[in-house]
């Protein structure tokens, strides 16, 4: 018998980071996961546990990290805690860690924004994922479970016509998604939260201000303008699930809906994907 593969780590590591600059104060807060392959195998093989580390020592590391780094990014942060393992134990190849953000939002107060009181982003979630070894590093980011509609200039039509189809074209139609976007940096941006933040606007700009022939010509479309439009990018990729609205037949009440009452649904739901990058 032989150990084909093996990793391990700790995750759902918690942590809140508040940079206080006076009154003026700003909460991070990451869930993250830490992973790590290397040269511990006799733990499992033998028993030997002299090479592992403890993964409470992985936790430990993160708190002590995020105390050394208050003000730094998602990104950044992350390969804080990658550079700390790789540097303090040689017996790591490569470590994997994956961090989602609960975003705090800066609450106004008589109109001008307040120094600590913060409401919750219920939107989406921010993520990170890191894969560093000494041989170099892939970063991506993104966002998970972003919601956003359209109430007209989208369609779907001109599709296969067979003895299957029941569904009528449309040039008139409601336009969700809940969207998991990834996205891949060729290099990382002086400032990832800027960047992140101009991606999502970008997407939304062209969803909301182009006519959609369907959710996948929205998102080729969608991930074109990114890449155009943040030069660190590499590609980035997405699901977008259809959420449905469906027009309610009120004829049998003697009343025509026009195209102003639907029946909201998400099962079953078209599931479409897709990466978008760079041409060589």
């Amino acid at each position: 018998m032989a150990l084909t593969a093996s990793r391990y780590g700790k995750e759902r590591v918690r942590v809140l980071r508040l940079a206080r600059d006076g009154e003026h104060h700003t909460p991070r807060e990451l869930t993250l996961s830490v992973m790590l392959t290397g040269r511990f195998e006799a733990a499992w093989t033998t028993g030997d546990n002299r090479a592992a580390i403890a993964t409470d020592s992985l936790r430990n590391i993160v708190n002590v990290t995020a105390a050394q780094n208050l003000t730094l990014d998602a990104e950044a942060f992350v390969a804080a805690v990658a550079q700390v393992l790789l540097e303090t134990y040689p017996q790591i190849e490569a470590v994997a860690i994956e961090t989602e953000e609960i975003r705090w939002l800066r609450h106004a107060i008589a109109g001008a924004p307040h120094g600590h009181t913060f409401t919750r982003d219920g939107n989406g979630t921010g993520f990170v994922a890191l894969t560093a070894s000494r041989a170099g590093s892939t970063l991506r980011s993104g966002l998970r479970g972003y919601t956003f509609m359209k109430t007209t200039q989208s369609g779907w039509s001109d599709f296969v016509a067979d003895r299957y189809r029941t569904l009528p074209d449309t040039t008139d139609r409601i336009a969700a998604t809940s969207m998991d976007a990834t996205w891949t940096w060729a290099s990382p941006p002086p400032d990832c939260s800027e960047a992140n933040a101009h991606i999502l606007q970008t997407l939304l700009t062209v969803f909301g201000t182009t006519y959609s022939r369907g959710i996948q010509d929205s998102m080729y479309r969608m991930g074109e303008a990114a890449l155009d439009a943040v030069p660190e990018l590499a590609e980035i990729g997405f699901v977008m699930p259809n959420k449905h609205y469906l027009p309610i037949d009120l004829t049998s009440f003697g009343l025509d809906n026009a195209g102003t009452i639907f029946l909201p649904t998400d099962e079953p739901a078209g599931r479409i994907e897709a990466t978008i990058g760079r041409t060589a």
